[in-house]
């Protein structure tokens, strides 16, 4: 994606409304609160984790190896 979309709200990208309803943030929202929010999708395109925007990239690798 190359364009400015929606994340959150009525006009939010569909991709976005997917990520959201899959995997809540904090205390169970759906809401993305800052736009480096990560999600992890594994093969079967399933989200397989939620990431806050202040989680920096390392802190994701014991998790992406898990899906290898």
């Amino acid at each position: 994606m190359f364009e400015k979309i929606d994340v959150d709200g009525a006009g939010a990208h569909p991709l976005y409304r997917f990520l959201r309803n899959k995997a809540k943030g904090v205390l169970g929202t759906e809401t993305i609160q800052w736009n480096f929010t990560k999600f992890l999708i594994n093969r079967m395109g399933e989200v397989a984790a939620r990431f806050s925007p202040s989680a920096e990239p390392a802190d994701l690798e014991k998790h992406i190896e898990k899906l290898l």
